[in-house]
């Protein structure tokens, strides 16, 4: 549920064009509009880069939850690891 609006506060903008929105916004990063001369809209946002954006397609999303689904009925085991390293060094 969004939190409501604190009351406005007046912020100086510093010589070197910054203001401070507080410590609990450090290192977030924030999307700018410039909605019309001297007013901004200033909002926290979540970037993905692009070569990240296919993670979060619905299709990975249901190839993952099959792949964890399936890894909850086939605990991991040692009990190949000599047979499955023999065959990697095989293939080398």
């Amino acid at each position: 549920m969004p939190t409501l609006a604190s009351p406005a506060t007046v912020k100086v903008i510093g010589a070197n064009g910054q203001i401070s929105l507080g410590k609990q916004f450090a290192g977030r990063q924030v999307l700018v509009e410039e909605q019309e001369t001297g007013v901004w809209l200033i909002r926290t946002a979540t970037v993905i880069p692009d070569n990240e954006r296919w993670l979060h397609s619905t299709q990975a999303a249901s190839n993952l939850a099959q792949a964890i689904g399936w890894s909850t009925q086939h605990p991991a085991a040692d009990s190949q690891n000599d047979d499955i390293l023999a065959a990697a060094a095989k293939n080398e």
